[in-house]
């Protein structure tokens, strides 16, 4: 007999349908992956690159960040260290990682011991089969030619050679790449850019770094802003020229006849002669930053969101065009867009703090068609940790509850 107020299940009555069980379980499977920041890896990415600094007091957890740049389809990013919280929170993502050991620590480098125990820590762990990271290249200090200290300018081969060998023994050869990020002060002649040429105090330096790049296969990172020369002469250098404006006038270099209508492009070209000089030219040249700041000083004319937003939007136009140089018009340019985030705690003139695509909250600083998604769950934090265990108990309890219903 049936009980009151529900009826029994007898053999005319058709059982349940079992999408409710399947959907539940696929909710409750599918909650903790949304979260966590786990989510599926990104497709049909876009071919820019991003720098993820992290100078800064207000920034979002590196899980809201992995969902930022996943919801803009960006699948490569660069690091100025290997932050693990960053590394762990895009794992089974697919973004491609570079990451960098910081000129505090090279010296200590050329010591093998130190470069493979510094690998067992920062990159093993997120290679090892079923980690699901991707860390593609390992830069060994940033701009280290920028400045005066000699002794870092000579450890920095003797230790990229040995972080190239650590990776050897470790058996990631062949899948991680090292090298350094230079700044274009590295530059003696940049213009025109047939005539290239390498800062002579940096020659010594750079003939064996070229040696080590061309055996290893490892590419020349630079460091190339155009806004550094339109501010420091906004009289003679054409914005539209810097800005990749379609109807800039650009240059024609006399030597080549080659013509060049931004000025990116004739940086990048200046260091492709410059390598070629030194009798290489099988190494190919990666712009491991360039941006443009929405903010400056009073002495820092051009820095606004206008200006930022024309630059970043014309640039990513031409490197989904995947366009090369024209002295390389079948290599397309590799750039990384520096920054992510205006970082607060820079130092310098306000500028350095006002490079970022987004504001620490998510919002853009200006629209260049990346507008992406930061969910406001922190949930690197405990407190936030909690109220994530939380919710999913009581999804779980409201879905068994659905299905028994």
């Amino acid at each position: 007999m049936a009980t009151a107020g529900r009826p029994s299940r007898t053999a005319l009555s058709p059982p349940a349908p079992p999408c409710n069980l399947a959907a539940a379980c696929c909710f409750v499977l599918l909650v903790p992956i949304l979260l966590t920041g786990q989510q599926v890896a990104v497709a049909e990415s876009l071919s820019i690159g991003v720098n993820y600094g992290q100078i800064a007091n207000n920034l979002p957890s590196p899980a809201q960040v992995s969902w930022l740049l996943r919801s803009m389809r960006i699948s490569k990013v660069k690091l100025y260290d290997a932050d693990p919280n960053v590394l762990r929170a895009f794992l089974g993502t697919g973004v491609e990682f570079v990451v960098g050991i910081g000129n505090e620590y090279v010296p200590a480098m050329v010591s093998p011991a130190a470069a493979q125990a510094w690998l067992q820590q920062h990159v093993v762990p997120y290679l090892r089969a079923g980690a699901g990271a991707r860390i593609t290249c390992v830069t060994v200090g940033n701009e280290v030619f920028k400045g005066n200290d000699t002794a870092l300018q000579a450890a920095v081969l003797p230790a990229m050679q040995s972080v190239h060998r650590a990776l050897g023994a470790l058996g990631l050869q062949g899948r991680v790449n090292v090298t350094t990020a230079h700044s274009l002060d590295i530059m003696g002649v940049s213009f025109p850019p047939s005539a290239g040429a390498f800062h002579p105090a940096a020659l010594a330096h750079l003939q064996p770094f070229l040696g080590f790049l061309s055996a290893t296969r490892a590419p020349f990172l630079i460091n190339c802003y155009p806004y550094f020369a339109y501010k420091d002469d906004p009289a003679r250098v054409p914005l539209d020229y810097v800005l990749f404006r379609p109807d800039a006038a650009g240059v024609v270099d006399a030597r080549t006849g080659l013509r060049y209508d931004n000025m990116l492009y004739a940086q990048v070209d200046a260091v492709y002669t410059a390598i070629q000089g030194l009798g290489y030219t099988d190494v190919e040249v990666k712009v491991s930053e360039t941006g443009w700041p929405s903010r400056g000083d009073a002495d820092e004319p051009g820095a606004t969101p206008e200006y930022a937003g024309t630059y970043i939007r014309n640039l990513l136009q031409r490197i989904e065009m995947k366009q090369g140089t024209p002295l390389r018009p079948a290599t397309p340019v590799d750039v990384y867009v520096f920054a992510l985030f205006n970082e607060n705690l820079k130092p310098g003139p306000a500028s350095e703090r006002n490079y970022g695509l987004f504001y620490p909250d998510g919002t853009p600083v200006y629209n260049v068609g990346l507008n992406g998604y930061l969910p406001p769950m922190l949930v690197s934090s405990s407190t936030a940790g909690r109220q994530v265990i939380r919710l999913f108990a009581l999804v779980i309890i409201a879905s068994v509850a659905f299905v028994l219903s």
